[in-house]
This record gives structure tokens, sequence and C-alpha cells, in this order.
């Protein structure tokens, strides 16, 4: 399964680094190019394991996703529930550990994918790894940017309190 990856050192630590990461609209706009428009699903108001979110890219593409996974301050993973026709499965995975210096996160995030129809995987799966890794690679910035961004922190802040 191909599988895209980006990194990034953040001048936060893990358990705010991380709650920035979480922030939902309209602040999440702010620092996230890929998204256009989020939210939750089934009446949830917080991300938590399980709960499902509708994400619109900024590419026009719908997805729905599901937290697969949500442990503060270290990882959240999700994976698709429903998608672009392209993608046979979809799933994201953020981690948060200690940087190398004081007061610092080093974050990475990482996709993996399979593309449908399987004939075609061979060349759309390279596609789809160069297109995601742009993505990612934009996202990451973006999300750098919002770690210094008062607005940004101060929801995290918010989120990280409410737990």
């Amino acid at each position: 399964m191909p599988v895209v990856t980006s990194q990034v050192s953040v001048p936060l630590d893990p358990e705010l680094a991380f709650w920035v990461s979480q922030t939902t609209a309209p602040v999440r706009y702010r620092w996230d190019p890929f998204v256009r428009s989020q939210h939750f699903l089934d009446g949830a108001e917080r991300p938590a394991r399980g709960v499902r979110t509708a994400t619109t890219s900024r590419h026009g593409l719908a997805m729905v996703s599901r937290y697969v996974s949500f442990d503060p301050p270290g990882a959240v993973g999700m994976a698709m529930v429903r998608g672009p026709w392209f993608f046979a499965r979809f799933g994201g995975g953020w981690r948060f550990a200690a940087g190398e210096e004081p007061g610092t996160t080093r974050v990475t995030w990482r996709y993996n994918f399979a593309t449908r129809p399987r004939w075609l995987s061979p060349l759309a799966d390279r596609i789809g790894r160069w297109l995601l890794q742009r993505d990612i690679d934009r996202r990451i910035a973006g999300y750098a940017r919002g770690c210094a961004d008062p607005v940004v922190l101060a929801a995290a802040r918010e989120a990280a309190a409410a737990g």
C-alpha cells in the first residue's frame, strides 16, 4: 500500500501541538490549506475514537472518515468510510513526540492509500503518491504556521482544557 509522510518540528510542547491539529472550523481554516469544509457527524461535538467527520477538500473532493485512534497527546488516526471513487482505502495518522530541543515537538503525518481499479493501480499509485505528497507537505507547513498563530493557539488551549 503506498504511503506518503511529512514531518516538521514546532516550538510547542506535544500536548498543545496535538490540540492545534484538532482545531475545528472556523479556526482550522486559518491553518489547514487542504480543508475547504469539515464537520463532525452523528451529533458529535468533539474528536474521539469512533467519531465520524465529513470533509471537503480544496479540490472539491468529499470524504467521510472515522477516528480509529485518538490518544492525546501522542497520536490520532483516521480511516476513510466513504470517499472519492478512485480510493479503495485511505487512512492517515498523525504522531506527536517531544523534540530534541526542550519545548519542541516532532510532528509526523502519514497517509496510506490504495487506488482502484486494481489494474490501473501501478500508474494511479504513482500519481497518488505525487499528489498526496504535495498536499501533505503543504498541509504540514500550514500546520506549522498555525502553531504560531495566536487565534489557533487560543482555540487549541481551550480544546486541551476540555480534554
